[in-house]
C-alpha cells in the first residue's frame, strides 16, 4: 500500500485544515489508518486512528479539535483539524497498521505516507 498525504499548508491560528491521505490499492480497506505528526526536535506522536469499520481513537493533542474519517470507496482517510494553534505546526503523516489492536504501537505501522507540512501562524 502506497500512501500519499496532502492538504497541508499555512494557516492562521484559529483556522482549520483538512488533510487527506490517498492509498494506491484496495488493500487500504483492511487496514486501520492513523495520522501522526512530528514537530521539529520532538518525537512523532499519534493524533488519531480509524479502524477498517470506522471505529476511532484520538490522542490528547487533537481531542475535541480533530476528526478522522475514511472513505473506503475512494481509498482515502481524512483528518479535519479545527482551532489550530501555532504548536500544531509539524509535518503530518498518515500510516497504515494491519490490526486495530496495534493502533497505538508506532512500530506496527507498516506503510507511511511522505508527510505534509502544516504551519500555523500566530
Amino acid at each position: 500500500v502506497q500512501l500519499q498525504a496532502s492538504g497541508g499548508g499555512l494557516v492562521q491560528a484559529g483556522g482549520s485544515l483538512r488533510l487527506s491521505c490517498s492509498a494506491s490499492t484496495s488493500g487500504f480497506t483492511i487496514n486501520a489508518m492513523g495520522w501522526y505528526r512530528q514537530a521539529p526536535e520532538k518525537e512523532r506522536e499519534l493524533l488519531a486512528s480509524i479502524s477498517s469499520d470506522g471505529s476511532t481513537m484520538y490522542g490528547d493533542s487533537v481531542e475535541g479539535r480533530g476528526t478522522i474519517s475514511r472513505d473506503n470507496a475512494k481509498n482515502t482517510v481524512y483528518l479535519q483539524m479545527n482551532s489550530l494553534k501555532p504548536e500544531d505546526t509539524a509535518v503530518y503523516y498518515c500510516a497504515a497498521v494491519p490490526e486495530w489492536r496495534y493502533v497505538k504501537v508506532q512500530s506496527k505501522y507498516k506503510f507511511w505516507g511522505q508527510g505534509t507540512l502544516v504551519t500555523v501562524s500566530s
